[in-house]
């Protein structure tokens, strides 16, 4: 089941792809009501059984939560190659091992929908970088989850394109100001509810620039999986509904390559995840 949020008639609404690929708006104000209410639980399942009442092609899809509650929980070099590319662009020494989660928080004014634009900020960053990331969205409060428990607190999953200014994210030796810019987090285009996959879900990920495919991977291969990251997170804080966590990003990011394949305006950056869709960004 697809969950939207759309623009239609000049207002935004919070709707589902029914059966027929067309959308029924939900009666909520914002996808984040939905979940606080756990209303996708009984409205969404009602609806994705209908026939849409308004076109798929007369509407405009916004990120599927277009302004986050609280920053995006973010996991830093969650896959081993890429773990290893981080370490080469840096000029640090890699030794092989990940012992412990590396998380960090991504501030998040407004996501970007698909088809929209990555701000290239041009007058302050030359090495503006893509990362293809699956995001796993909270859709109850947990606290103390086992890593058994960990699947029953998922709502479903979307794409991150997690947009990085890596001589910003190396200057300051903390990542929160290179990868919070406006225009730094496309999202979507939808969540697919939980109960499409299998868990913890096996899925080719990829991503393309103007074309060329640059990463391409399995969220199989993460570090740390998601009951592990659910489990860890909410041992000392309440993971809120509608929280978003984005699990990290495999090797193929422009740093890793030599010399660096770094984004610049007109640039076009397509995020595909096995199951989700593609999220396809131009940069500006």
């Amino acid at each position: 089941m697809k969950l939207i949020t759309f623009l239609y008639n000049g207002k935004n609404h919070v709707g589902v792809i029914g059966k027929d690929g067309n959308v029924t708006p939900l009666p909520y104000s914002s996808m984040n009501q939905m979940i606080e209410e756990n209303g996708w639980k009984t409205t969404a399942e009602q609806a994705s059984h209908s026939v849409g009442t308004i076109p798929f092609s007369a509407v405009k899809l916004l990120a599927p939560i277009p302004v986050l509650k609280q920053d995006m929980i973010c996991l830093g070099i969650n896959y081993m190659e890429h773990a290893e590319e981080s370490a080469r662009y840096k000029k640090e020494a890699f030794g092989g091992e990940r012992p412990y989660a590396v998380y960090f928080s991504k501030r998040v004014n407004q996501a970007v929908e698909d088809g929209g634009y990555i701000e290239s900020h041009s007058d302050i960053v030359d090495s503006l970088d893509y990362e293809c990331e699956l995001a796993v969205v909270i859709g109850k409060d947990c606290r103390n989850v086992t890593k058994e428990e960990a699947k029953d607190y998922i709502l479903g999953y979307t794409i991150v394109n997690d947009v990085s200014a890596r001589e910003i994210q190396t200057r300051h030796k903390q990542w929160y100001l290179g990868k919070s810019m406006d225009g730094f987090t496309p999202m979507g285009p939808w969540i697919v509810t939980a109960d499409e996959f299998s868990f913890p879900p096996k899925l080719s990920i990829q991503s393309y620039v103007n074309g060329e495919l640059r990463q391409d991977s399995n969220t199989e291969k993460l570090i740390f999986g998601i009951d592990h990251v659910i489990c860890e997170l909410s041992s000392a804080m309440t993971l809120k509904a509608g929280t978003v966590i984005a699990t990290g990003t495999p090797a193929g990011a422009g740093m890793g390559f030599n010399p660096p394949k770094f984004l610049k305006a007109g640039d076009v950056v397509s995020c595909k995840i096995e199951g989700i869709g593609t999220l396809t960004n131009t940069v500006r």
